[in-house]
């Protein structure tokens, strides 16, 4: 558990920077030079090696390296983590919700005689 929750920590560092999330969102559509993808934005080369640093050693893409060119590859599966852990919480807090639902249905229906003599 304690790996899957670094793992996640990971995964939402990397996809804390717009820039990164770009990155992803270009990738998205197919592999891309380094080189392509650094034109898109408006700094350094080495500012941009940084970016895909960070999103490679949290395994959301990998590159691969053809004489001169770098190419960047979104690992899909890697996202996956994103997916399982909001599908956690959104269960977590549905769960919450219909506890919450019931409790003020039974809180109601057990207060209802009592409104009824009060003529409310």
């Amino acid at each position: 558990m304690a790996q899957y929750s670094a793992e996640v920590d990971g995964v939402f560092v990397a996809l804390a920077d717009p820039t990164r999330r770009s990155v992803i969102r270009r990738l998205g559509r197919g592999p891309t030079s380094v080189g392509e993808l650094a034109a898109e934005f408006p700094i350094t080369l080495p500012s941009f090696m940084k970016h895909v640093r960070t999103l490679e050693s949290n395994g959301l893409i990998r590159t691969v390296k053809t004489g001169r060119v770098r190419t960047c590859v979104l690992n899909r599966e890697r996202l996956a983590l994103v997916d399982d852990w909001l599908a956690e919480q959104r269960r977590v807090w549905e769960d919450r919700t219909d506890r919450l639902e019931r409790f003020v249905a039974e809180q109601a229906a057990r207060n209802e005689p009592e409104r009824q003599e009060e003529g409310l």
